[in-house]
């Protein structure tokens, strides 16, 4: 009797992804992150979207 050989599937190594847009990196002075907090805080808003927001408004005032 001849027995199959069943192929593995390899698993995948690392924290699974959790967002489909690219992360961008980089490094800040603290002042700026402290203002960067403040104006979240005021807008209700977490860092990281204050950040995206920041620079949107930084791009918009460029472009016009």
């Amino acid at each position: 009797m001849s027995t199959s050989i069943k192929k593995a599937i390899p698993k995948k190594r690392g924290r699974p992804a959790t967002g489909k847009d690219p992360m961008l990196a980089g490094r800040v002075p603290a002042e700026m992150i402290e203002a960067v907090e403040r104006w979240a805080a005021q807008h209700n808003l977490t860092r990281s979207e204050a950040i995206r927001r920041l620079i949107q408004l930084g791009l918009d005032v460029e472009c016009n």
